[in-house]
């Protein structure tokens, strides 16, 4: 049984890094289940108070990080709110469109459209929204899991 609690651990662990790259999977949660299916299958007594909140700090941060990130690229690039919901449209619609490639274009091109539909800009001026959105994406991405790196050393460090 020690070995199933240890494979499905990991691969809620696995899962949670696959989010990174296909956001429609919550990666968070994954790595949080990953964390009580540890507690059921071995014991929570070895994950204490201290554990947990700062489980839940990295939690907060991971959210905030994706939406900063995001924010701070469009905006560095001249985009707008509309470009910004472009390309989260985008983002979530385009690797199922395109599944390999569409992680990187569907925010690109949410945001251009957002920016040539919504705000009237100029060609040029959306796919500078576009590119801004692209680098907040893999700024983000990058942060991410960083930070959930970090989640599962704390996790190794406290059992």
């Amino acid at each position: 049984m020690e070995v199933v609690g240890w494979i499905l651990v990991i691969a809620c662990f696995i899962i949670s890094f696959i989010g990174l790259v296909y956001p429609i999977i919550p990666g968070v949660l994954f790595l949080v289940g990953g964390f009580l299916l540890y507690g059921l299958f071995f014991s929570f007594a070895e994950l204490s108070w201290w554990f947990w909140v700062i489980e839940i700090l990295f939690v907060v941060l991971l959210f905030g990080a994706d939406t900063v990130a995001n924010a701070f690229g469009i905006k560095k690039f001249g985009g707008s709110n509309a470009g910004m919901w472009g390309s989260t449209i985008g983002l979530l619609i385009g690797p199922f469109v395109i599944p390999v490639a569409g992680i990187l274009i569907g925010p690109f091109l949410g945001a251009v459209i957002a920016e040539l539909i919504v705000e009237k800009r100029t060609f040029s001026e959306a796919v500078k929204s576009g590119v801004g959105s692209l680098i907040g994406f893999l700024t983000s991405t990058v942060v991410k899991a960083v930070i959930q790196i970090v989640m599962i050393i704390v996790f190794f460090i406290a059992i």
